[in-house]
Formats: structure tokens, C-alpha cells, sequence
């Protein structure tokens, strides 16, 4: 429908209530129009005043609006004669599905091997946690993070010489970060290095990824506990691996099991500190014993200590990096645990014959990670804010593992909980009769969120359960968490 004015556009809806500024709203009506074929080739507009009134709006708002479809070829401004809709369009709909029922082509484009092959493997990671509830796994208790302290850090740092915060930083990390993380490595892990041997990633699935393509050809076996970190497995799977599900046990990574699986194995994946998810402690027989048998395969082994730093039994359970003797141990932390999850930064303690490899991947396509990020992290570990925050998060996650244990008490009969050592998550293992599924669907729906161990698994695992995070939640609510539940098992 026309009329001497132009194109009637009153469709067009303005809320000026919204976030989103009106010259954008009507930018993007007016363009959403334009594509949609609401208005053809060679029609013209309405004055911009007639514009502005039909849609109630200033009529620098119209101007502006128009002026960025004219500037994209959307529309064609002709002196004297006013706005029309381009005849470029014209040949871009015919590239389109054209009259209403025809057939619609579109090319179907060719996808790599890991999008056909790899995407369906990888276990779900669509409730990566945001807010704290009960049981969200793997939140800290961001209640308590020093946010204070962390912006005078942040200021101070924007505060500096702009060639020192707005350039590229340095290609493998900060250097006064990776000095930090090396002394911390030592005091609190036992670990002896050197700055040099510390690179930083944009979290522990970035080093992941980066180990694996670098280490591993498609195809190649790589021992992955079972169950085990999913974040560790989605990036394994990327890059082409083929992870062989190898038991865990009390003890941690059964080396048997895998050695009966694939002796010749290319890499392992472990978490010794604090097995993800079950939560053992990996003993000193099988450290021992999987440093062998990385030893007589010429495999390398990564360790990942995600939460390595919240131990409250008797003793910090102590890292396999600690006890390599043949440097073939890739250590590998991160901050999303120990600071905050959307710092996103983690590192790599890397072995020193591979120092020179991740140098040369790095210079070749890795960019690096934001330096700010690096610097605040730098001067929060340097001031010694990064070791009291530590102590208080255990002292934290202990109260809270205690009173998850303690209400637990109820659930007897249904559900065991089992104590662990450190971290912010515990196993409920589940009586024979019970499905975790059922039980993870049902508790969903009532408010509380869990996962069950099946999440974690490669291959069937003989008991069920599901895992509760106890970190980013306050006591009053893991009690009433647990109640929730007790309705719902009992």
C-alpha cells in the first residue's frame, strides 16, 4: 500500500522504555523491513518529518536511522527526489527463496570432522552455573570474594601509562603473574620452576585443547578417567582423540585397567588431588605406578588440580607434578575456582623439554590473554591478598562441607554422602533401587540442582549417584536443599 508520501512504515514499533536507544530500534525495524521484502526495489520512503510523526519520534532519530541503511546500501538517497529502497536487494532476493511455496535451496555447507564426528560425542555442558543454588557444582562462594579490594586493584591498574594496558601483552603471560604463580606453586604445592615455564590460557579447557593438538594425532588413545572432568573430555574430543575410559577407585586411576586397554597410550588425564568427581585422593602406589607406565609407553601425563588450593583435612593432599622425577608430568591450574569463573584464566606448568613447543605455538597463534586480567591477578597474589583469601575459603567450604554431611544424616537409607578432603563438591551415592536420572529430574523441578555421576562417565559405571556443589551455597540453604531432597528420596 502506498501513497504520495511513500511507503506507509507505521508497523514500526518504538519502546522507549528499553535499554536499546530509539535510533537503533528504528535502524533495525526499518532494516528487518528492507530484508524481509515489506518494501521492494525502487519504492520510496516518506519524507523524513511524515517519518518522524508516524512513529513519534525526533526527526534527527529518523535521519540517523536512515543514514546508516543509506551508508550499507539498504537505500539510495536522490537529491531532490528523496529516500528509495536499493536495487540491490532486488538481486539479492532472487539468490533467496522467491514466491511464497516455491522450493527453498540453501547450500548446505561442508562441515569439518569435528563438527560431524566430535560435537555429538561431547558430554552436555548447557547448566554451566551463573548463580548460586542449591547443589550447582563447581561455583565458588563468590559471596565472599574481597570485591573491594579487587576494584582498587582494577583502578589502579587503568590508571597506568596506556602503552602498558591498551597494546598486545606479552605472548605467553605477564611475567610478574607467571613469577607469582611459580612462587605459589612452590609454597603451597611443592612444585620447584621457573617463570618460564608457566603459560597463561584463557581458562584450563584453552590449555587443554592446546595440549592435546599439540601432543596428540586424531586417532591417538589417551587414558581419561572414569568417571572425569567434562570440560577436560569436550576438548580432548575436539581435537580428535580417542579416549579410552580407564576405572577409578579409592585410590584413583586404576593403572591396570588401563594398561589392559591401551599399554601404548599417547597421553593421561588425571586429577589427582581431588578426583573429578568422585573426590579421592590418588594414592602414592598409583602415582608411582602411572608415572611408570607413562614411562614405558612414552606418554606424557596431564594433571589438572582445579581446586587443588581448598584442602581442609590434616594435610593438603599433594600433586602428582611434585613426585615427576622424568618431567613428564603438564601441570595445569586455573583461577575460575580459586578467584572467579568469568576471569576465565588458567595456566600451564609445562615440562621443560616442552617449554619450546608452547613458545612456538603461542608465537604462532595464540594471541594471549587480556593483560588487565593478568596484572590485577598479579598484584592480588603479590600483595598477599591471593593467600588470605585462600585461608578463608577453607574455612568457608569446611563449615560447609560439615553441614552438608551433618543434614545429610537425614537422607540415610536412600542416599550416602561421602566426606572428602577438599574442594566444594561431594558424591551422594544412591541405594540400588533408585535411578539418578529420575532423582536429578525430579530435584530440578523442585528448585535444587544436581548432576548425576552418568554426566561425568565415558563408559556404564557400576553405582549411581549425583554430585552436590556445597561451595557457592550458604548453610541455611544446603539444609533446606537437603530437605527438598529427603521429599523427594524418601
Amino acid at each position: 500500500m502506498k501513497r504520495r508520501a511513500g511507503a506507509l512504515l507505521s508497523s514500526i514499533r518504538i519502546d522507549k522504555a528499553a535499554d536499546r536507544r530509539v535510533s537503533v530500534q528504528l535502524y533495525m525495524g526499518l532494516r528487518e523491513l528492507l530484508l524481509s521484502g515489506a518494501l521492494s526495489p525502487g519504492d520510496r520512503l516518506p519524507a523524513t518529518r511524515t517519518l518522524a510523526s508516524e512513529i513519534g519520534v525526533s526527526r534527527t532519530t529518523v535521519i540517523d536511522a536512515i543514514d546508516r541503511l543509506v551508508s550499507e546500501g539498504l537505500l539510495e538517497s536522490r537529491v531532490g527526489a528523496g529516500t528509495y529502497v536499493s536495487n540491490v536487494l532486488a538481486a539479492q532476493r532472487n539468490l533467496s527463496s522467491t514466491s511464497p511455496g516455491s522450493d527453498r535451496r540453501v547450500a548446505k555447507p561442508r562441515l569439518s570432522h569435528a563438527a560431524t564426528h566430535a560435537v555429538p560425542a561431547f558430554a552436555p555442558r548447557s547448566r554451566l552455573p551463573h548463580k548460586s543454588a542449591a547443589f550447582i557444582t563447581a561455583l565458588p562462594a563468590l559471596d565472599a570474594f574481597p570485591m573491594a579490594q579487587w576494584a582498587r586493584l582494577s583502578a589502579r591498574h587503568w590508571r597506568k601509562d596506556r602503552d602498558h594496558v591498551t597494546g598486545y601483552g606479552e605472548p605467553y603471560g605477564l611475567s610478574r603473574l607467571r613469577s607469582a604463580i611459580a612462587r605459589q606453586l612452590n609454597a603451597s604445592r611443592g612444585i620447584k620452576c621457573d617463570p618460564e615455564q608457566i603459560f597463561i590460557f584463557n581458562g584450563a579447557q584453552h590449555a587443554f585443547a592446546m595440549i592435546s593438538s599439540m601432543l596428540v594425532n586424531p586417532g591417538e588413545p589417551v587414558w581419561f578417567e572414569n568417571p572425569g572432568a567434562i570440560g577436560a573430555r569436550n576438548a580432548f574430543i575436539a581435537t580428535g582423540a580417542a579416549l579410552v575410559p580407564v576405572d577409578v577407585d579409592e585410590e584413583g586411576i586404576c593403572v591396570e585397567d588401563g594398561l589392559a586397554k591401551a599399554p601404548y597410550f599417547r597421553l593421561a588425564f588425571v586429577t589427582p588431588s581431588h578426583q573429578q568427581p568422585l573426590g579421592h585422593v590418588m594414592s602414592l602406589s598409583r602415582r608411582l605406578a602411572l608415572l611408570q607406565a607413562a614411562k614405558d609407553a612414552d606418554a606424557m601425563i596431564v594433571e589438572d588440580d582445579y581446586d587443588g588450593e581448598f584442602y581442609y583435612g590434616d594435610q593438603p593432599p599433594p600433586t602428582l607434578k611434585s613426585i615427576d622425577t622424568q618431567d613428564r608430568v603438564i601441570y595445569v591450574g586455573t583461577f575460575s575456582k580459586s578467584l572467579f569463573p568469568s576471569l576465565r584464566l588458567g595456566f600451564v606448568l609445562s615440562p621443560s623439554s616442552l617449554v619450546g613447543s608452547f613458545e612456538r605455538m603461542f608465537s604462532a597463534w595464540h594471541s594471549g590473554v587480556p593483560t588487565a586480567s593478568q596484572a590485577i591477578v598479579a598484584d592480588f597474589m603479590d600483595e598477599g591478598m591471593f593467600a588470605t583469601h585462600i585461608r578463608t575459603m577453607r574455612q568457608i567450604y569446611r563449615e560447609r562441607h560439615d553441614t552438608l554431611l551433618e543434614a545429610a544424616k537425614e537422607l540415610e537409607g536412600a542416599m550416602k554422602v561421602q566426606a572428602c578432603r577438599s574442594g566444594f563438591h561431594a558424591v551422594g551415592f544412591l541405594a540400588n533401587e533408585l535411578s539418578e536420572q529420575d532423582i536429578v529430574k525430579r530435584a530440578e523441578a523442585a528448585g535444587v540442582i544436581t548432576s548425576g555421576l552418568g554426566r561425568y562417565a565415558l563408559a556404564p559405571l557400576a553405582r549411581q549417584g549425583i554430585v552436590l556443589g556445597f561451595g557457592s551455597t550458604s548453610p541455611d540453604d544446603i539444609r533446606k536443599g537437603v530437605c527438598t531432597l529427603r521429599k523427594i528420596l524418601l
